[in-house]
């Protein structure tokens, strides 16, 4: 475990502990090998089915997973090798491999043919900032990072300007951020919109353009994308297409043009006021909000029949500014109970800031949740968070916000939460809502997240030991003077009544250490209940020390004894770093 120097004259060895495996590790391996020494293909088929509690597990899984880990730990054994058998070591080496035995699964296995507002949607909130709000570059790289850890939705901000090439910069405004050209933007989403996941890249556009650089932007779009474009078939739908229906599309969303609402406008002789953001006046309070603030968006067209041929078709280059959105954004008239009205012939989408929301919630919020049955609920950050900061992004979900639009530069808890809740699904950026939050009970009843209920189920986890650290730091990263003091923090993060964390004990200069603790965590809505799962070394001072984290969804967690891989405060995986628990649900 090495040498540390002690004031500066003196050295102390660490003697390195030996971690074998768990003790029921251990009895398990002598049960299914029914005290022998090695075990067989057909034992281990017995261990994942009956200890594992994978029931669709086969003796060619098995098989496939004694080669792998035999092909890593001796390279010499082949294919034609004709009996494979594991040792006590070689199984804690297959327990203890985030790669062989991962706690979650990898595949896409949720319906995804149900409408998008069936869906949370892995959503950016200025997707093309580095670094804070205020005067971090903008550039194309965050954009391609984002999209290739699998989030849906890319927000831009396109405003005029003099020194870009197509007349149109993407930067955020009123700030000190340095711009990007729209172009870059553009072309960076078409290389790596599907590097994750096939399902459709929906592009929000934060509109502050005139109507002749509208026309421009219209163009860039259809002539980088091409038939990756989808095509709206009618201004007014009834019902939003699925993912599945929109697989390897680009799909874009804004309000409608600012010469249509002036048109409008004037036909209705109401005075328009110039605001090109949705980010503004619903960031207020409910009460805020007044009956003329913004004209009506759902109709943005004097002409109604003039967008029921089939646009869908259209050749690239065709299509006006006007006829791309594909889902329509807006502020209709009055206050937030008639922003919140279900539409049977139409759907829309609606942005609130998170303070909105939390008020929203508050006073409406069965109104939220029947809204985001059918139409389409946006969060955003408010516009304090400076430094890129989160906010929790559970409210949002648990009323059915399918867009929780978060800052992918940031850190923290909160960006935890939104990384575990899409490494469910197979990471595809779409995970589809549990069903009581698409359902109207009696009295057109609907989902209370505050309510009091029974416990549905309980998760039983044991947190054996963790590995990796002397791998992924330096000897002296925890503690100048001796090894580190580990200890693991263990939680839900849920419904209120759900929410809860706990820890384990401190253990004392251990670069592996052995916890062999077990919590249990009863779930009221255990659909949307996250594990939480933080290692901290504990320092004298208490500003204990960040040493990796994971966050994962219990709906998807494989019981039995699983390898955790952590991963830094942004959310990058280390290469070693792990521990070892097992999962139960009584």
């Amino acid at each position: 475990m090495g040498t540390y120097r002690i004031c500066m004259c003196f050295k102390r060895r660490y003697k390195e502990k030996a971690t074998g495996p768990p003790q029921e590790v251990k009895e398990a391996f002598k049960k299914y090998t029914e005290g022998g020494n090695q075990m067989t293909v057909e034992q281990l088929t017995r261990f994942l089915v009956e200890f594992q509690g994978e029931s669709g597990a086969s003796i060619s899984d098995a098989g496939q997973i004694v080669e792998q880990l035999l092909q890593k730990r001796y390279p010499v054994v082949t294919k034609y090798t004709k009996k494979y058998t594991l040792t006590l070591d070689d199984l804690h080496r297959y327990l203890f491999s985030p790669d062989l035995n991962p706690p979650i699964g990898d595949q896409v296995y949720q319906d995804m043919t149900a409408p998008l507002s069936h869906y949370f949607t892995y959503t950016g909130h200025n997707s093309y900032l580095t670094g804070n709000q205020i005067n971090s570059d903008c550039s194309v790289v965050p954009i391609i990072k984002a999209l290739k850890r699998g989030v849906r939705v890319v927000e831009l901000d396109i405003w005029p300007s003099d020194d870009a090439t197509h007349g149109v910069h993407v930067y955020h405004g009123w700030t000190l951020t340095t711009p990007v050209e729209i172009i870059e933007c553009l072309k960076s989403i078409r290389e790596h919109a599907f590097s994750a996941s096939p399902y459709p890249v929906i592009i929000t556009l934060e509109d502050h353009l005139t109507p002749d650089l509208q026309a421009t932007v219209a163009q860039l779009i259809t002539q980088t994308f091409e038939d990756m474009l989808f095509y709206p078939q009618s201004e007014r739908l009834k019902e939003f297409h699925s993912p599945e229906e929109l697989k390897y599309r680009i799909i874009i969303s804004t309000k409608p043009p600012k010469e249509y609402l002036k048109a409008k406008s004037e036909k209705g002789n109401k005075p328009h006021k110039e605001n090109d953001s949705d980010e503004d006046d619903w960031a207020k309070a409910p009460s805020d909000l007044t009956t003329d603030q913004e004209v009506d968006t759902s109709d943005c067209d004097s002409s109604p029949d003039e967008d029921n041929d089939d646009c869908e078709s259209r050749p690239p280059g065709v299509c006006t500014y006007k006829s791309l959105i594909a889902i329509h954004a807006g502020k209709p008239k009055g206050g937030l109970k008639e922003a919140l009205k279900v539409e049977l012939e139409k759907v829309r989408r609606l942005s609130l800031s998170e303070q909105a929301l939390e008020k929203a919630t508050s006073s409406h919020g069965m109104d939220v949740i029947r809204f985001t049955q059918r139409n389409i609920l946006r969060v955003y950050p408010k516009g304090t968070r400076l430094n890129s900061s989160n906010y929790n992004p559970l409210i949002g979900w648990m009323h059915g916000a399918q867009m929780v639009a978060f800052n992918m530069q940031g850190y923290g808890k909160y960006l935890w939460l939104m990384h575990g809740m899409f490494r469910s699904n197979g990471g595809c950026g779409y995970v589809k809502k549990p069903d009581f939050l698409m359902k109207l009970g009696p009295d057109n009843s609907v989902f209370d997240p505050k309510a009091k209920l029974q416990v549905k189920k309980t998760l039983k986890v044991k947190v054996y030991m963790g590995d990796g650290w002397h791998l992924d730091f330096t000897q002296t990263h925890f503690d100048l003077f001796s090894p580190p003091d580990f200890y693991t923090r263990v939680g839900i993060a849920g419904v209120p009544a759900d929410k809860v964390m706990k820890e384990t004990k401190t253990k004392q200069d251990d670069w592996s250490p052995v916890w062999d603790e077990e919590f249990i965590f009863p779930l009221t809505v255990p659909e949307l209940a996250l594990l939480r799962v933080e290692v901290k070394e504990h320092d004298i001072s208490r500003n204990d020390d960040f040493a990796g984290q994971t966050c994962l969804p219990v709906w998807e967690l494989r019981p039995g004894i699983r390898a955790i891989p952590l991963f830094d405060r942004k959310g990058e995986k280390y290469n070693s770093l792990r521990l070892l628990m097992r999962f139960e649900f009584i």
